[in-house]
């Protein structure tokens, strides 16, 4: 399958994608902006990183190290090239491994932030699973589970680290069950939409380890009226997620 060398949107990098599949999404843009990136921040893991476009776009914002878990070896590769076609092999670092092998790699409770944007959909007997392998692992559960994701990382997060998810919102309920039971917290939930007039088709999940109760719901997003994601989020949340690619 050939690639190709593509703009990762307006941030001034470069991303390796397939011409035909595995470019970088609307819910990896969004994810990587939702992340609230403070100077004490050193170090970030991103599960499920793909071709590490959420890495890619992070290194943007911030100096801290940051980890990518691929588990699929052709997607690897593309992330690979991505971050060595940036000059960001000193900050960027990609692991060809299954994220529940996390703590092979990192010290537990080592981590100051998690980001995932997981596979979507669950496999069951209704499950419409696309017959490309690659395909299937990274849209259903077929890998890893939304429960091995949340436990994963609360085994690599320091305490009161953070968590962040881009899911949908059907799945909502269920990973607030998943976050309590392993005693994260939601601190802050946002709702996107492409038109107001239409149901939500993203959920962005911020949860710290250990936090305390209290959640804050930023306003929701439309991102038929924005040119540009970044900046998206600046604001929202103290005045009140299948992609484009």
């Amino acid at each position: 399958m050939a690639n190709v060398k593509n703009d990762l949107f307006d941030y001034g990098l470069q991303i390796y994608q397939y011409e035909d599949s595995f470019k970088f999404s609307l819910d990896s843009i969004l994810l990587a902006e939702f992340v609230d990136l403070k100077p004490s921040i050193k170090t970030i893991v991103d599960f499920c990183t793909g071709n590490a476009p959420v890495p890619l776009i992070l290194s943007t914002k911030t100096k801290a190290k940051i980890y990518g878990f691929e588990i699929q070896n052709n997607i690897y590769d593309l992330a690979k090239m991505s971050v060595a076609a940036n000059n960001l092999t000193d900050q960027i670092e990609i692991y060809n491994a299954d994220l529940k092998e996390a703590l092979e790699y990192t010290l537990p409770e080592s981590i100051d932030v998690v980001t995932c944007n997981p596979p979507y959909f669950k496999v069951n007997k209704d499950a419409m699973i696309n017959e490309n392998e690659e395909k299937a692992i990274a849209r259903h559960e077929i890998k890893a589970t939304l429960e091995d994701i949340v436990i994963t990382s609360k085994y690599v997060l320091k305490n009161k680290g953070a968590l962040y998810f881009v899911h949908r919102p059907e799945r909502l309920e269920e990973l607030i069950q998943l976050l309590s039971k392993y005693n994260f917290r939601i601190k802050k939930l946002q709702f996107i939409y492409a038109g107001f007039n239409k149901e939500a088709i993203m959920i962005l999940v911020k949860a710290v380890k250990n936090g305390l109760y209290g959640m804050k719901i930023g306003r929701p997003i439309d991102v038929l009226q924005y040119k540009s994601y970044k900046g998206i989020f600046e604001g929202d949340v103290n005045e009140t997620n299948r992609g484009i690619g």
